[in-house]
């Protein structure tokens, strides 16, 4: 039996330069795309963690001063771009009344992350409706109060970070906190629909 000679032909396949330069240039576009679109993603992204945040606590600080027969109050950093649950309680050892942040499970210190800070606070003082604003407020510390009878001061806030902006309002008569998409413009605290379930 004889074999028969085959000729293999020498033929190499692979890419050019420019093949392999169009493939890195698709590559790094498409890369490039999506990367913006994260970036962009998780910038809204923390400002709604913020925003809801801010309304977690406001709720519970609601609830905790109706449980507790106590005042509740929810202190705003402005210049720090924070916030916090503040109360008082009795120490043994001093025998006086003393403010203490609230640190348990459900609630704690909260600061903002990246560009996300406080862009509009109208809080009104107890027993006025109508919210207000001063230079010399502007930067400090500002509280809203939370009593044990389910109220509260009523406060308008705007969150964000110049592009993306949440909007929340607690109510007077309820102390009750609402989440809106967009900015405090049209919003007021003292506006109360009793027919809203």
């Amino acid at each position: 039996m004889q074999y028969k000679k085959y000729e293999i032909w020498d033929t190499s396949y692979g890419f050019t330069i420019a093949e392999l330069l169009l493939v890195v240039v698709i590559i790094t576009l498409i890369g490039g795309v999506g990367g913006g679109l994260y970036v962009g993603t998780y910038k809204r992204m923390l400002v709604e963690k913020a925003a809801r945040d801010f309304v977690l606590t406001s709720k519970y600080a609601r609830i905790m001063a109706i449980e507790k027969q106590k005042p509740y109050k929810l202190q705003l950093d402005a210049f720090n771009g924070r916030f916090l649950l503040t109360t008082s309680e009795w120490n043994e050892q001093t025998e006086q009344t003393e403010s203490v942040i609230v640190r348990d499970l459900y609630c704690k210190p909260v600061t903002f992350e990246g560009d996300v800070r406080f862009e509009n606070v109208k809080v009104a003082p107890i027993g006025l409706d109508e919210t207000f604003e001063t230079e010399e407020t502007k930067e400090s510390e500002q509280a809203i109060s939370f009593s044990p009878t389910g109220t509260a001061q009523p406060a308008v806030i705007q969150i964000g970070d110049g592009k993306t902006h949440y909007a929340i309002t607690i109510s007077s008569a309820t102390g009750k906190a609402k989440i809106y998409f967009g900015t405090t413009e049209n919003l007021k605290a003292a506006t109360i629909d009793l027919d809203e379930r």
